[in-house]
Order: structure tokens, then C-alpha cells, then sequence
């Protein structure tokens, strides 16, 4: 299959005006409108009735009889369809109009469907193709004659053989849908769509078809309506346009090709457009070059007429000056001067800017400083924490210098950098009751043995009372009732009376239980015995269970935390928890039980009324029958009270609390030894507070 020539127009309904003033070709007078390869496709559906497809029959020998048939000239093939596709005949099979009349008359119509997608598709990949008979550089021409709407899809199908360069008369018939035949035929569609209202005026197509081949030139002969130039074909004509000028899709009328528009040129800025050619121009303050494409910008710089004190650049009509860097134009817009950014303020450096050229700077340190890394912030030299000094005790640093001191107890000797000690004991009023015992720039007092050193660090006594940490833990369930809670305030408080409290000596915490916890006041929220029995008289009755293993849990976790008062393990202060409680727990006690045991601390059960001995004996710790009381009755236990000693001297304490006897020996020098070593410690802190006291001294003085 070939392309027609461009633009091939039948213009078969004027043909009907010219048939009327001329005499057709009569069976001695052949048409021969030069060699042409077509293809009739016919419509054999059951819609179509055997007297129509008689009708249908004798309009292709009618056409057929005005042309020239011949292997050189008209060569014919006729497909049928319906719901399927036959070839009757090819293009190669006939070789003369006798033959191909004959073969016609023995098509036998299929009476199916209407399928003329799938007929038009095998037209174009059977019917014309080489094996078939077409020949190269001869038109192709489908005639394509229905009488209903098509079953299948036909616009895509079509649309490729017209791509492929087959021209298609589309002829409807009856039922024919007009949408469908536009949708198969060429352009233009008044040329190649016919719609007749019965096969009985289907002939007209036929005189109409004989009239497009017989050699008229239409040019000349009708109005072919071309804008530009008509040029004449055997049975037809097509438009042409003036060069610089493009066919519209309608065929006849022409647009001038903007090639400026299309962007089909090499101009650099701007292009003038006439019809298919054009010229070059350039913007405002840009020339033309030679080759008539490209621009450049006027050098105004190049003419000499800046006065530019650096730099000249050029611009649109005219030039404006830049300086070079580290330099600013100046207000006349062409001298430039060096950028002092010392001068204007216009960096960071902490003390000192050292202008080093226009807009460069560095940074330098006073005397006693140093440049940091960052080359902009300054330190001060402390010769005393470099070590770069000889004070024996204390080095008082100021920028790039230093003093020297002593500590407390000691003074400066006339070198400006030893220090001598000076004996307390005997230079002041230390007030030892026993013994005064020198230390480095202080003293510490020593009782004899037997006797212990007491609170005020002077006087001597003997041991009336240990120091513990005690926590109580009080039940407070519904069983108790409020009036007998009342009389459990007041055990703790006969508790509290035996103790000496103190924020260095006893101290007392209280934890309420019910079916939770609640800690009523930790061990370091009080310090005097009275206050603790005023908060206790202040604790409220919770009511409900009876949790006491969650409770030993709370004073193991919670209660003996450094957090809530309790003093840390190295300091040996015995911990001793009591449980009061009125009856059988809700809970699990023996884990917490036996953890709070071995976490050494001592563990004493009181138990009234429904309280069940084995839970107490397993609370309290060994021996248990001195850490074990029960009462039937809350009314007794004011006696309880008085019965329990929980301070841990050895003459006095009932329990098995281990402590070392603070009234040995060995104990007190050993105590005597600690407290001198925390004074030591004392001492040396202060005599740094001084020094650091007497270094920002110094540092305020230095900024004044």
C-alpha cells in the first residue's frame, strides 16, 4: 500500500452539476484515469434483502463498465463481509472487464452480521498487499458499501488505513448510521460520505464515481474554493499553498509558517518573522554581528568614557563602577576607598582588632591573656592552675600573675611563698573540757577513755543513749476503729519520749497501712521530739485492708532511703523498724519480712487483739521473744511502751542490735581519729573558698 498524492480530493457531488451539461462514457468510451488498484468492500448482512444485493450487484458492474480494466490500468478485488470476511476475488485474479463482471455476478451473499471493522482491517493487511496484486505507486481506492450500523469498532481501524494511504468512499444505505461513515470515510467528508435513502438511488454514487475518473479538469471546471493554488488530477484536484505558507487541515486554505513562533531559528534575541523565512534583530544597548545571528552588548567601558577608580562594567545604555574587594564606592559612584572593618567596629574580636589591609582583620589579647583557639575570644594566663608557681599552700591567680598564701592555721613567711603552722591549741580559746589536739591551721577536742565526746565537740560524758533511725509502722485498717487509732498515736508518742531525738542523734519516721501506704512524715522531716508527737497527733485513720507486706516493702524501698532521712551504711547507724498491728494480713509477708532482716535492720512486731503470733515472730527479728510483744487489749499497750528500749547502749538495750560500743577505747580513738580527719577536710574546703573568695578579688579589681 502507497500514500496518495497530498491532499487528493473527490469532489464527486460537484460532478453531479458537470454530468448534466456533458455526455458520460459510454461502454465504447472508456475512462481511464491512469492506473488504480480498487477495492470494493460490500455489506452481505441479513438486513440486506436478495433483491437489494442485486441492486448492490449491478452498481459495481456499472462503475466497473466506465473504466479501463486491464493488468496496466484498473485492476479490481471484491471482499464481502458480514459476520465474517471472504474475498471473493483479488486484484490480481482478472485481468479484463469480461472476467471481473463474471466473477461479481457468482457472489453468493453470507446473510450475517455487520462487522466492517474486522472487513476494513483484512482490506488493509490481505486484500492490499502485494501477494494480493497491489502495485507499488499506484492509489489504492475502497469503496465500502453498508446498509447498517457496524457490530464492531471502526473509527481507530479506519484511521490506520488512511495513515497507510487508502483513500475510502464510505456509501451508506437505508439503516447506514452517518456518524459511522464519516467515522471510515476520507477527507473531505462531502467528497467521500454518500448517504442514500434506498438501493434504488445507489446508482447515483455510481455516476457520480464514474465522473471523479474521467479526466476533468476540475480546476478549471468548478469553484474548487483553494486559497492559494489548485493543481488538477485524473477525476480530481488539490490544493496547494505559496511557499512560506502551510495546507490547513481543511485542504483548501493556507497559514503563513511563523518560524519565529515555531522557535526554527538561530536568532540570539529577537527575530522577525515573514511568511517561511525570517530575519535577526537585537535588544536595546546590543548591535547586530556579521553573521546576522548573534549580538553584543555596546562597550561603553572600551569607548573611554568611564572614570571608573577600579572597575568598569558595562550595562544597557550605559556603565556603572565596582572597587575592588575590601574596598566600597564611594557616594560618587566611581572612586573606592579601603574597608577599616577595625575602625567601624565590624568584628569580634574579644579585647583587641589589628587592622591588616582593606577589610582584614586579626585579633590579639591584653597583657596576662591568651588568644583561644577560635583566634577571636581571650583567656586569662592562671599561672596557678598551669602550675607555673612556687606557694607552698595557696597560689591566688590574676591574669598572667600570682600571689601566694596559707590556710587557715598557718602563716605567710617573709620568702612570700611558705607557710609556717600555728598551734591552735595553745593560741586560742579551744575550750576542751579533757584535751585539746592540734591540726593543720585548726584543733579537736579528746575525752578520756570511758567517757565520750559529747554534741557541743567539747565537753565529756557517759553513754546515756545510741543514735538510730527508726521507722514506725502503724496499722491503720478498718478493724483498729478511730478511738483505739487514737490510743496508737499516743504508744508512738510514749515511743518517741524514750528516745533522744535529734537531727544528729535519733531519728524518727512514721508510715500508716491499710490496704495502701502512705508515709505520714519521713526520718529527716523532724528534729525535736515534740514535733514528731505533733504530726502524729495529726495523722488521720485511713480504714479499709489490712496490707502489711506491701508495707514492709514501702519501709525497706522507700523509707530507709538516704532520700527520705535515712543515714547512709558507712556512718553505722542502726536501723530499727517497728510494725504495730491489729490482725491478720491481706498479704504475702514473709519476703519482705526476711528482706528488711537482712538488709540489717532491726525489726521489732507489736500485735493487739486479732493479730496472729506467727506473722508477728516472723516480722520480728532474733531473739524474737525480745522483739516480739502482743496485748489482747489496746488499752494495755501504754504498757508495751514502757516495757520497750530501743536505744542500743549495751546496758539498757533488750534487743540484738550490733553496734559498737561508742564508750570502748578503741571505739573513741577511732571516733576521735574520724573527727580530726572531717576537720582536716573542713579546714582544707574553707581555705579554698578563701582562695577562690580572694582570686574574683582580684579579678574585679583588674576589670576596674
Amino acid at each position: 500500500m502507497r500514500p496518495l498524492r497530498a491532499s487528493r480530493v473527490f469532489v464527486l457531488l460537484g460532478l453531479v452539476v458537470l454530468t448534466a451539461a456533458r455526455p458520460r462514457a459510454g461502454p465504447d468510451q472508456k475512462c481511464k484515469p491512469g492506473p488504480l488498484d480498487l477495492i470494493f468492500l460490500i455489506d452481505s448482512s441479513r438486513s440486506v434483502r436478495p433483491h437489494e444485493f442485486e441492486t448492490m450487484r449491478k452498481f459495481m458492474i456499472d462503475i466497473l463498465n466506465s473504466l479501463e480494466i486491464g493488468p496496466d490500468s484498473t485492476r479490481v478485488g471484491v471482499v464481502q463481509y458480514s459476520s465474517q470476511v471472504r474475498s471473493e476475488f483479488s486484484l490480481k485474479t482478472h485481468g479484463d472487464l469480461e472476467s471481473v463482471v463474471a466473477g461479481i455476478r457468482q457472489i453468493v451473499p453470507l446473510a450475517q452480521g455487520t462487522m466492517t471493522g474486522l472487513a476494513i482491517r483484512y482490506m488493509m493487511n490481505e486484500a492490499f498487499t502485494a501477494e494480493q496484486g497491489d502495485r507499488p505507486k499506484v492509489p489504492n481506492v475502497a469503496v465500502i458499501v453498508t446498509d447498517g450500523r457496524p457490530q464492531d469498532r471502526v473509527a481507530e481501524v479506519a484511521a490506520e488505513a488512511r495513515e497507510r494511504g487508502i483513500e475510502i468512499f464510505a456509501v451508506g444505505v437505508a439503516r447506514a448510521d452517518m456518524t459511522s461513515l464519516r467515522a471510515m470515510a476520507s477527507l473531505p467528508f462531502e467528497d467521500h460520505v454518500f448517504l442514500e435513502e434506498s438501493f434504488d438511488l445507489i446508482h447515483q454514487f455510481g455516476l457520480q464515481f464514474q465522473d471523479a475518473f474521467c479526466g476533468l479538469d476540475l480546476c478549471k471546471e468548478m469553484d474548487h474554493g483553494c486559497e492559494h493554488v489548485c493543481e488538477n488530477s485524473p477525476g480530481s484536484f488539490h490544493c496547494l499553498c505559496s511557499e512560506g505558507y502551510t495546507l490547513n487541515e481543511d485542504g483548501k486554505t493556507c497559514t503563513a509558517i511563523d518560524l519565529c513562533a515555531e522557535g526554527k531559528h538561530d536568532c540570539e534575541q529577537v527575530c522577525i518573522s515573514s511568511p517561511g523565512n525570517f530575519s535577526c534583530d537585537c535588544r536595546e544597548g546590543y548591535r547586530l554581528q556579521d553573521d546576522g545571528r548573534t549580538c553584543s552588548m555596546v562597550e561603553f567601558c572600551s569607548f573611554g568614557n568611564d572614570s571608573c577608580d577600579h572597575h568598569c562594567v558595562n550595562m544597557l545604555n550605559g556603565f556603572y563602577c565596582t572597587c575592588k574587594e575590601g574596598h566600597r564606592l564611594q557616594a560618587d559612584g566611581k572612586t573606592c576607598q579601603a574597608i577599616d572593618l577595625c575602625a567601624e567596629g565590624k568584628h569580634d574580636c574579644q579585647q583587641v582588632c589589628m587592622n591588616m589591609g582593606p577589610a582584614v582583620f586579626t585579633c590579639d589579647c591584653n597583657e596576662g591573656y591568651t588568644l583561644n583557639e577560635d583566634e577571636r575570644s581571650c583567656t586569662p594566663i592562671d599561672l596557678c592552675a598551669e602550675g607555673k608557681h612556687d606557694c607552698e599552700q595557696v597560689c591566688i591567680s590574676a591574669p598572667g600573675v600570682f600571689t601566694c598564701d596559707c590556710r587557715k592555721g598557718f602563716r605567710l613567711n617573709h620568702d612570700k611563698k611558705t607557710c609556717t603552722n600555728m598551734e591552735m591549741c595553745s593560741s586560742v580559746q579551744h575550750g576542751c573540757e579533757h584535751q585539746c589536739v592540734n591540726t593543720p591551721g585548726s584543733y579537736y577536742c579528746v575525752c578520756p577513755e570511758g567517757q565520750l565526746l559529747q554534741d557541743d565537740g567539747k565537753s565529756c560524758g557517759a553513754c546515756t543513749s545510741a543514735n538510730i533511725d527508726l521507722v514506725l509502722l502503724i496499722d491503720g485498717s478498718k478493724s483498729v476503729r478511730p478511738q483505739n487509732f487514737e490510743l496508737v498515736k499516743k504508744f508512738v508518742n510514749q515511743v518517741v519520749d524514750s528516745l533522744d531525738v535529734s537531727a544528729h542523734g535519733t531519728r524518727v519516721g512514721l508510715v500508716q497501712y491499710s490496704s495502701r501506704v502512705r508515709t505520714e512524715f519521713p526520718l529527716n522531716m523532724y528534729h525535736t521530739a515534740e514535733d514528731i508527737k505533733a504530726a502524729v497527733m495529726k495523722v488521720e485513720y485511713m480504714e479499709k485492708g489490712t496490707m502489711t507486706g506491701l508495707a514492709l516493702k514501702h519501709m525497706l524501698e522507700n523509707s530507709f532511703s538516704e532520700a527520705e532521712g535515712a543515714r547512709p551504711a558507712a556512718r553505722s547507724v542502726p536501723r530499727v523498724g517497728l510494725v504495730f498491728t491489729d490482725g491478720r494480713s491481706q498479704d504475702d509477708i514473709s519476703e519482705y519480712a526476711k528482706k528488711a532482716k537482712e538488709a540489717g535492720i532491726t525489726m521489732y512486731a507489736v500485735g493487739v487483739g486479732k493479730a496472729v503470733e506467727d506473722e508477728l515472730r516472723e516480722i520480728a527479728s532474733e531473739p524474737v521473744e525480745k522483739h516480739f510483744y502482743y496485748t489482747t487489749d489496746f488499752n494495755a499497750i501504754s504498757t508495751i511502751a514502757d516495757n520497750l528500749k530501743l536505744n542500743v547502749c549495751p546496758e539498757e538495750s533488750q534487743g540484738e542490735v550490733e553496734v559498737k560500743d561508742p564508750c570502748a577505747c578503741e571505739n573513741l580513738v577511732e571516733f576521735q581519729q574520724n573527727t580530726g580527719s572531717s576537720l582536716e577536710q573542713l579546714t582544707q574546703k574553707l581555705a579554698a573558698m578563701n582562695t577562690r573568695l580572694v582570686e574574683l578579688e582580684n579579678q574585679l579589681l583588674s576589670r576596674k
